[in-house]
């Protein structure tokens, strides 16, 4: 472990690990801000909703407004003293160290409350998803809780199914950035070239097939024939010839998918992240040791619960929000998928069709594939334990002292809250190192307003710590490890620094005295005092009987060529997963970017609702729309003096320019004629935009509409993806992000204003 992630080695792979970490970090810390981000985004969905529906009152418009605020990076007026950063270091090692008290809380807390706990817990108390030791402490918190909800579960059926504080616990796991860089490198090409085919309608419920062939008809016809009802039952739909013609093809063409779907999967194997394997270990432990009269297809199902329902399906019926693809999938792809997640399901459950007999005929594909993937789930419980090497982990990060989490006040606060609501279960005994640090603490702070939540680097340490040379005297002694063993494994270390650093001594036959003396004759300090130090460790090491000079020391030198070749293997693979990551990281950033370009938009529409519903002016049937507009009697009429109207633009766009950047989705200007085509937004009043077409060298526009935002954000909530304005169609999404950073960008205090 020191040999691969020596500071002082300046070879490549030295400096491909250095990249690799802070990699790993940036990664960490972007899928903390994504999560807190998708939480804003999806409450804030609901309420921009009401209020295009105008159906929002004031003071919920104030909690959407809270969301939106920005942090204050002046401020740190609210950050604890140093007594309480000492205290709350104290606080949260206890807590990441043994994850026993954040799986009990799990456990205890609400469904409204978890949300924000496992915010904490996976992307602040665990944060680094690379480093062994908080995800082996993570996986472990893991355990006791899947012990726990197997103890007290009275139905095994319901097992992993319901909306538990649990499920969310497993669900956000496999968010974190091992889980989603799996998804994309597996899921993200196939779902990429099935949504390529927009127009490739695999619809099997007969129903809807059925109302397919009513609008044709009516199409072609103009009205239906007397025998054409324009409803009927399901089972009439089912029995009908048409219906049934349509839907044989298709039927096909889908297990056809879908099994490209399973195998890309099943072929997976070796690709599907430690902690997501392990966690499936534990599923089919517990199943056997709870319920030993379990089937092995039963346990599958359970397995198969997890790894499909929460892991898998989610990425492929909803890919945007996984950051498998840009926007939303059109309605012929978004079918597919759901009935791909479907048929995938019941592959690891007993389907019943019940409530969907229009997936029956698909019975064949569960039937054919059933065996290889009970086989799969199986073998993904396949991996080895993790309790030696977390115990290594613990006595070295006991031995750091540079420990760090990166937190907000809130989070800090709240989970000091829940544990003070919860103490008498968690921490009975008054000796208890829980209870002592949190009734020193206090009563937990109220939580800050947005803009003064800044994070915060907390460095942990244990007020109970160990002196080093104890730590060591337990490691021998818990492990049978004597001193010879340690001075041993530390001479190899050495000489495997030594060798990186002069790579000319790595020439067979390794001359360990040689090695020696080079390196304590060279010019550098460090190497100097390795080459002193490592020339004593083999006299003692020959004194102790360890290693003979008559032999050339040949089981050191055997072991330290073993390990140069693996260090030339690991930097091939840190190479490539340098190469993987930078992918991963690039696709988290992008999906930032979505977001944040959404929570500006939500920030522009609540600012101009704001501005229409403010204002004294009721008394006068007045009502403000906008800087500088009023509305008298139902009309709007420009005011005077200081509130003079200020309109924003005309911004001019090329063809190209937009067609290129995806906002102009589909173009009917023919393509000699596209160089001489640009487009013109202006803005006269907040939430308003006249975008104009205009042919270059003619006075008046080709085409000019009036565009609000109200209407752009409607058709976003209802997945309406193109804006049909007749010689081009626009991509609503990349179109609300335009509009944003143009007008956005250039006056912050109001939308346009």
């Amino acid at each position: 472990m020191a040999a691969e992630q020596d500071v002082e080695v300046e070879d490549d792979l030295a400096k491909a690990q250095r990249d690799l970490r802070a990699l790993k970090t940036m990664i960490s810390s972007q899928s903390k801000n994504n999560f807190m981000r998708e939480r804003d985004v999806r409450f804030l969905d609901s309420r921009i909703g009401l209020l295009i529906q105008s159906r929002m009152a004031l003071d919920e418009q104030n909690e959407v407004a809270s969301r939106l605020e920005e942090q204050d990076d002046e401020s740190d007026d609210h950050y604890p003293d140093d007594r309480k950063m000492q205290q709350y270091g104290n606080l949260f090692y206890l807590l990441q160290s043994e994850p026993r008290y954040v799986a009990t809380l799990c456990r205890l807390v609400t469904l409204s409350e978890i949300d924000t706990l496992l915010q904490t817990v996976m992307f602040t108390l665990y944060g680094n998803q690379y480093e062994s030791r908080e995800e082996h402490l993570l996986l472990t918190m893991f355990q006791n809780v899947l012990s726990w909800q197997f103890e007290t579960t009275t139905e095994f059926t319901s097992l992993l199914r319901a909306n538990t504080p649990v499920s969310r616990m497993m669900t956000t796991y496999t968010r974190r950035g091992p889980g989603q860089s799996y998804l994309k490198s597996v899921l993200a090409d196939k779902i990429n070239d099935l949504i390529e085919q927009k127009d490739l309608n695999l619809q099997i419920n007969p129903l809807k097939v059925y109302e397919e062939v009513v609008q044709t008809m009516e199409k072609e016809h103009d009205e239906l024939p007397p025998d054409f009802p324009r409803s009927i039952t399901a089972e009439m739909a089912s029995s009908h010839p048409q219906v049934q013609a349509i839907i044989e093809p298709r039927l096909n063409s889908l297990m056809e998918i879908a099994d490209s779907f399973l195998l890309t999967i099943i072929q997976s194997l070796d690709q599907v992240p430690y902690g997501i394997r392990w966690i499936c270990k534990q599923i089919r432990s517990l199943t056997k040791r709870k319920y030993p009269d379990a089937t092995d297809q039963a346990i599958s199902t359970l397995i198969g619960s997890f790894f499909f329902l929460r892991f898998v399906n989610p990425a492929i019926v909803t890919p945007q929000a996984y950051m498998l693809v840009d926007g939303v999938p059109g309605a012929h792809p978004r079918t597919t998928l759901t009935l791909i997640a479907k048929m995938i399901q019941n592959l690891a459950n007993k389907p019943t069709y019940a409530k969907e007999t229009y997936m029956i005929p698909t019975n064949p594909f569960v039937e054919k594939n059933k065996r290889r993937t009970n086989q799969f789930l199986n073998e993904l419980c396949e991996v080895s334990d993790f309790y030696e090497s977390l115990e290594m982990d613990q006595y070295m990060a006991l031995s750091k002292k540079d420990i760090m989490i990166n937190i907000t006040p809130n989070e800090i606060y709240n989970t000091q809250s829940l544990l003070e609501q919860h103490l008498d279960i968690l921490a009975p005994k008054s000796a208890d190192h829980l209870r002592i640090l949190t009734l020193e603490l206090g009563q937990a702070p109220a939580q800050v307003p947005r803009k003064e939540n800044k994070a915060i680097e907390l460095p942990l340490f244990s007020r109970w710590e160990m002196p080093i040379q104890d730590l060591t005297m337990t490691l021998m002694s818990d492990n049978n490890i004597t001193q010879n063993d340690i001075l041993y494994m530390e001479a190899k270390a050495i000489f495997v620094q030594i060798i990186r650093s002069l790579p000319g001594l790595s020439r067979p036959p390794l001359k360990l005295y040689h090695i020696a003396e080079t390196a304590g004759t060279a010019k550098d300090a460090q190497l100097v005092r390795k080459g002193i130090k490592v020339k004593e460790m083999i006299r003692e090491l020959e004194e102790a009987g360890v290693i003979d000079q008559v032999d050339g020391h040949r089981l050191l030198v055997e072991e330290i060529t073993q390990e140069l070749a693996h260090l030339g293997d690991l930097k091939v693979k840190v190479m490539e997963e340098l190469q993987s990551l930078q992918g991963v990281y690039k696709t988290i950033q992008d999906h930032n970017n979505y977001l944040m370009s959404q929570l500006e938009s939500y920030k522009a529409y609540l600012q101009n609702v704001r501005i229409q519903s403010g204002g004294g002016a009721k008394a006068n049937n007045k009502k403000q729309v906008g800087l500088g507009v009023e509305v008298v009697e139902g009309k709007a009429k420009k005011a005077t003096g200081s509130n003079k109207t200020h309109i924003q633009g005309p911004f001019k766009f090329t063809h190209q320019q937009l067609e290129r950047d995806g906002i102009i989705a589909e173009t009917e200007v023919p393509e000699a004629r596209r160089n001489n085509i640009y487009v013109t937004i202006t803005s006269p009043i907040p939430g308003t935009f006249i975008i104009e077409l205009h042919y270059r060298g003619r006075d008046k526009p080709i085409l000019e509409i009036d565009l609000k935002l109200d209407d752009l954000l409607e058709k976003q909530q209802d997945q309406v993806q193109l804006l049909d304005l007749d010689y081009i169609k626009l991509h609503v999404n990349k179109t609300l992000n335009l509009l944003t950073k143009t007008f956005m960008a250039r006056n912050k205090t109001g939308f346009f204003s």
